[in-house]
């Protein structure tokens, strides 16, 4: 599917920081000099070789990197198109989490801090950043909503085993939107010491191009793997689940400006769209300031933040980032509302015909393919963003 794109459309980021009509950093006065700190820092330090050389060891060493991209042969002959699974759930944690966390806790050192702060829904980022925290030595404080806390237990208990302190959330709805403004908070009275590890594209600039950058090591390998299996970089779609959207960013960001290639993002659906319990931003949001970036967001005719519901604790989130809002109203990718019941019937799907139990949030991508009226022709990847453990005891009341 070839699709014709405005010579004038960037979606690489602007120097202030925005995708289009999107991104940016609304920040209050008191959290300026920490945002400015690492705008000012961020790029030359990524740039320099001695970074490069220890992110791509620990890539390699401690991740576990480059991840297989596997040819799902059971699950392309019931979708009745080529389909190949980038496995990040293979990565060090469980999930593509911590391609960012490493990059993030190296330029956190070269900025002199020394403590981590950080938040988290379906808990994969929070125990990354843990993981990291140990790693080098850092202290770590990470902000979880209650809600998640109960129905994400395992993961609490991973942190807390790798020396993280979690902080629950009480505030709203006790969710992954809750858990971002105390981190926030945190960050704003701690602003010295203390490095703000944000889990996806979301927040004020640099962030979302930060971390984008970080997960780009995806798509990067997407393109060598797929070469060497079929003889072409580009699959013909690229799929991926989008709460924030850093796994989606990661393997669309070496695709942006290839328009062979169709950007597929799944978004969550919760109940339904209309039902009052969804999560579904693109199909139920309009522009607005969330967590300081102009996006896309769920909210009031007044302005208020609407509450996000989902299965999946990683994509319970009333927004997107910059860039996929820019990707959503340029028309680059298509965004699919995914309800929970078509993602555990995906979930369920992939165990049983290839032997891989997805975490939830992937299950949502997964379930984006019965919706996509693919050829036979096709190639598909879809960015298996992570494992199915963490979510076992919500699966087991379906079985």
């Amino acid at each position: 599917m070839q699709t014709t794109l405005d010579p004038q459309t960037s979606f690489e980021v602007s120097d202030k920081g925005f995708y289009g009509h999107f991104g940016g950093a609304f920040i209050p006065e008191m959290l300026y000099p920490n945002v400015e700190e690492l705008r000012q820092n961020y790029l030359n330090i990524i740039a320099d070789p001695a970074f490069q050389a220890e992110f791509w060891q620990l890539l390699e060493d401690y991740v576990g990197r480059p991840t297989p991209l596997f040819l799902a042969k059971r699950l392309s002959a019931h979708i009745g198109a080529t389909i190949y699974l980038k496995r990040e759930d293979l990565c060090h944690t469980g999930a593509h989490k911590i391609n960012n966390t490493i990059g993030q806790i190296l330029v956190a050192q070269r900025l002199g801090k020394k403590r981590i702060v950080a938040e988290t829904g379906a808990g994969q980022h929070g125990v990354a950043t843990a993981t990291v925290c140990a790693l080098m030595g850092l202290e770590c404080i990470v902000y979880m909503g209650s809600i998640d806390m109960e129905r994400q237990k395992p993961n609490v208990d991973r942190m807390r085993m790798l020396g993280a302190t979690v902080v629950p959330a009480t505030s709203g709805s006790q969710t992954l939107k809750d858990a971002t403004n105390e981190a926030m908070r945190h960050w704003i009275n701690n602003p010295v010491d203390t490095h703000y590890i944000i889990g996806s594209v979301v927040g004020p600039h640099p962030y979302p191009d930060m971390v984008a950058r970080f997960q780009s090591v995806i798509s990067q390998e997407v393109k060598k793997q797929l070469f060497a299996k079929t003889g072409s970089e580009n699959p013909d779609y690229m799929v991926a689940c989008v709460g924030g959207g850093s796994n989606a960013a990661g393997a669309f960001y070496h695709y942006l400006n290839e328009p062979s290639v169709r950007l597929v993002a799944a978004e969550a659906a919760g109940q339904g769209v209309s039902s009052g319990h969804s999560a579904a931003t693109t199909a139920l949001g309009k522009p607005g300031v969330l967590h300081g970036s102009r996006t896309i967001l769920m909210q009031t005719d007044d302005g208020q933040v609407t509450e996000p519901y989902s299965i999946s604790a990683g994509l319970d989130y009333p927004g997107i980032g910059p860039l996929h809002a820019h990707l959503f109203e340029s028309g680059r990718g298509d965004f699919y509302a995914i309800t929970d019941d078509e993602a555990l019937q995906a979930g369920f799907q992939l165990s049983k015909l290839e032997g891989i139990i997805p975490a939830l949030e992937t299950a949502h991508a997964l379930a984006a393919l019965e919706k996509m009226n693919l050829n036979p022709s096709d190639v598909v990847v879809v960015c298996l963003s992570g494992r199915g453990d963490k979510d076992l005891s919500t699966y087991s009341k379906f079985l």
